[in-house]
């Protein structure tokens, strides 16, 4: 077969890839995972590989190791808010600066951060502790559009902070990245821009706002526990992974998912009483759905690699100028988010890493991370504005990601410009 025959079947067979996946996902409703292995199973059967088990097998443990991290993060989380910790925690932050705005504003902005920065996924934040916050953002004076919009963006800020950033992991892993260094990149990406959004949205209403109505959103503080049980898992998890990165000579990486388990244990001895069992079930159903997406994701790409498709999207992206390298990554990598941010990070994330390579990698690939981030505020699927809509009660989540597209806006431009200038913020890698 010729060069320009293989590069007409090569396209051939991603479109039929991604069409498949989008009448999977959106005709027929299915799991954006399942629709993602259609598309893979229909690729390599067009392609004249009939249907290749070993392949798909393998794709589907690629991201075996984000997966337990996954998992466990979210056992740990469903520990400390069924333990009473997050509640507690929630009234400790309004009652103890509820007169301070501009510090009860920057310590709220990490609360709804911190789910998702330990699980690298938004929906941990908006489903906990954004759910948790939200009606007191309300009760303080801020407008229910502006809340949701507040929780989704903030939370997805959390997705991009360190310490567990998937998408970095899943672009890295393409390339043969490992997952060190970033923190530092992250951090001074994902806290300016999600106390931007905070302070722009909620600073003016919360100066005059009426703490005791808000507290009566939260739940009472047990009061046969004390503060420092409560808050016992969280100082173990945090203390074990900051000993891992300060003195790796003394202390061993036992590994997240690892470090997540010993809290989830602490967790249940400390506040109310939680059943092993049925905080590990339920920690499942929640995090399901993706985990069945990394391991579509994983299928689709390994499809993707058998086919050629893979190697001709590299080519493709290597091939453009540089501005329309910009372009592309402005477009592309939102867009396909709307879908996926998962499958953005991957289809589309490892090209363009791999087009800008000459600058630092590191700081590329986390420009790279926040723009397939986007993705979640963004339709067709705008999963984080959707579930944010949710919690505030507003049946329409299209008026949410209105309220959300000009952070959106800003955000890009902070990408690019993350992107552009690589090598002048390598600085803040470690």
């Amino acid at each position: 077969m010729h060069g320009p025959e293989i590069f007409t079947r090569g396209w051939v067979v991603f479109g039929v890839m991604v069409g498949v996946f989008l009448i999977g996902a959106f005709v027929r409703r299915k799991p954006i995972g399942v629709a993602l292995m259609f598309g893979a199973i229909l690729g390599a059967v067009v392609n004249g590989d009939g249907i290749p088990v070993r392949h798909l097998v393998e794709g589907a443990f690629t991201y075996f190791d984000p997966i337990l991290i996954i998992f466990t993060a979210m056992l740990f989380m469903r520990v400390i808010e069924e333990n009473g910790s997050l509640g507690a925690i929630a009234r400790l932050i309004i009652e103890r600066l509820g007169s301070r705005p501009a510090l009860m504003l920057t310590v709220v902005t990490l609360f709804i951060m911190f789910p998702a920065m330990l699980t690298g996924i938004t929906t941990t934040s908006v489903l906990t502790t954004g759910a948790l916050i939200a009606p007191v953002l309300i009760a303080l004076g801020i407008p229910r559009l502006k809340t949701a919009a507040m929780v989704a963006l903030v939370s997805m800020m959390g997705m991009i902070a360190p310490p567990i950033n998937l998408l970095v992991m899943l672009i890295g892993q393409g390339v043969d990245m490992p997952y060190i260094g970033f923190e530092g990149p992250l951090l001074l990406i994902s806290l300016p821009l999600a106390l931007f959004v905070s302070f722009t949205t909620a600073y003016r209403r919360l100066r005059n706002a009426d703490i005791a109505t808000a507290l009566e959103h939260l739940p009472r503080p047990d009061t046969a526990q004390t503060p420092l049980r409560l808050f016992l898992p969280l100082v173990v998890v945090f203390s074990i992974m900051a000993l891992v990165r300060l003195f790796p000579r003394y202390v061993p990486d036992i590994g997240a998912p690892l470090i997540f388990i010993i809290g989830a244990a602490v967790g249940m001895l400390a506040g109310k009483k939680v059943r092993f069992f049925g905080a590990s079930y339920r920690a499942l159903l929640t995090a399901l759905p993706v985990l069945g997406l990394l391991a579509g994701i994983g299928m689709f790409l390994q499809i993707m690699t058998l086919t050629g498709v893979r190697g001709l999207l590299v080519v493709t992206v290597l091939s453009l100028p540089i501005t329309l390298t910009y372009v592309g990554l402005l477009i592309s990598l939102p867009a396909f988010g709307g879908v996926s941010a998962f499958a953005s990070a991957m289809v589309f994330g490892v090209p363009f890493l791999l087009s800008l390579l000459g600058r630092n990698e590191i700081v590329t690939c986390c420009g790279i991370a926040l723009l397939a981030g986007l993705g979640d505020v963004i339709p067709p699927s705008a999963i984080e504005a959707r579930f944010a809509a949710q919690i505030v009660g507003e049946k329409n989540f299209l008026r949410v990601v209105l309220k959300c597209l000009p952070f959106v806006a800003v955000f890009a431009l902070a990408a690019l410009t993350v992107i552009r200038w690589a090598d002048v913020l390598a600085f803040s890698v470690p």
